[in-house]
C-alpha cells in the first residue's frame, strides 16, 4: 500500500498541481485560447434584433418580424415584411 502512495499517488498530486500553476500562469485552456477571451465561432454572426415595432407575418416561412429591423418591399401597392434578403427573394421568385 505505501509503494503505490509513493510510486503512484504523490507523482500524479504533484502532476496534477503543477498543470494548475501553469495553467494559471500562461492562461492556456484546453482549445489553445485564452481563458480571459472570449471563444471564436465558425458560425456565422446573428444579426442584431431591433426593437420596437409592429409585428407582422413572413409571408413565406411564417416567422413574426418587428416592421423597424425586418426587410421590406412593396407589392402591389401593399407593404410586406420579411424576416431575411433570402425570403424575399424568394417571395419574389414565386
Amino acid at each position: 500500500m505505501r509503494y503505490i502512495f509513493l510510486e503512484i499517488i504523490v507523482p500524479l498530486l504533484a502532476f496534477l498541481f503543477l498543470r494548475s500553476i501553469l495553467r494559471s500562469i500562461f492562461g492556456s485552456s484546453n482549445n489553445g485560447s485564452s481563458s480571459n477571451t472570449p471563444r471564436q465561432s465558425s458560425a456565422p454572426a446573428q444579426p442584431t434584433v431591433i426593437a420596437g415595432g409592429e409585428l407582422m407575418k413572413d409571408p413565406v416561412c411564417g416567422t413574426y418580424v418587428s416592421t423597424v429591423g425586418s426587410v421590406s418591399q412593396k407589392v402591389d401597392g401593399q407593404v410586406m415584411y420579411f424576416c431575411s434578403t433570402e425570403c424575399r427573394d424568394k417571395y419574389r421568385a414565386a
